[in-house]
């Protein structure tokens, strides 16, 4: 029997598809960071059948316009618009571990009820330049982690008196106050990287309190591209 959704509880969102996990035999929870409502959680009937209306739109990486029934206790998603699949993340290894890596990481930044409309485009530009060849994937991921602690309001600013180099300061500077659109126009030598590294495993060490399950993985990774 088909269902039908009260035209009054309809809610529709931008976002990005962080996760879901499977439901039953035939449905998704998915959880999707918005701009009008923060993180979600919402049931996608049917998804997993081959077929359905939502099969293969409420992937991870996903971004698009999705439209909501708001129930009591719960959202289910009814209709999507995906602008973007972010293809690459579902056929190279480096990059799905990379993307993954900023996927968990959102979610870890991200509520409920509250305005993510800064970290969704600081998201949704990341992983637009994990896909991009001229990026140094390593350099993309640090500007994620820096620019999301200036996001939560947490950021420290440059380490004084550690010994590393102007190159350095400089572009920390630019990640803590450009534009997001202006955010990935740099490029830095192999040392001032590697010193950008230890910082932002300094930082996340300090104010991340909790296991991220996909970095033990991507870690394995960046050692190969070192």
């Amino acid at each position: 029997m088909k269902e039908t959704f009260d035209q009054d509880n309809r809610l529709t969102v931008n976002g990005i598809v962080i996760k879901h996990r499977p439901v039953g035999e035939y449905d998704f929870t998915v959880t999707i960071i918005t701009m009008e409502r923060g993180k979600i959680s919402a049931f996608a009937r049917g998804a997993r059948k081959p077929g359905g209306k939502l099969s293969g739109n409420v992937e991870p990486f996903c971004y698009g316009t999705f439209t909501l029934y708001e129930g009591k206790s719960s959202y289910n998603i009814i209709e999507t618009d995906i602008i973007n699949y972010f293809e690459p993340f579902r056929r190279n290894l480096e990059d799905t571990c990379y993307g993954t890596y900023l996927l968990e990481l959102a979610d870890y930044y991200a509520t409920e009820n509250s305005d993510e409309t800064e970290l969704l485009k600081l998201l949704y530009l990341s992983l637009t330049a994990l896909t991009k060849d001229a990026f140094d994937k390593r350099l993309v991921r640090c500007i994620f982690e820096l620019r999301a602690l200036v996001i939560d309001g947490q950021y420290p600013g440059f380490p004084e008196n550690r010994g590393y180099s102007d190159a350095v300061k400089l572009a920390m500077q630019h990640i803590n106050g450009s534009d997001l659109k202006s955010l990935f126009t740099f490029r830095l030598s192999d040392q001032a990287l590697k010193e950008l590294i230890d910082i932002t495993r300094m930082y996340r060490e300090h104010f991340v309190d909790r296991q991220l399950k996909s970095l033990e993985i991507l870690s394995t990774v960046e050692r190969e591209l070192i």
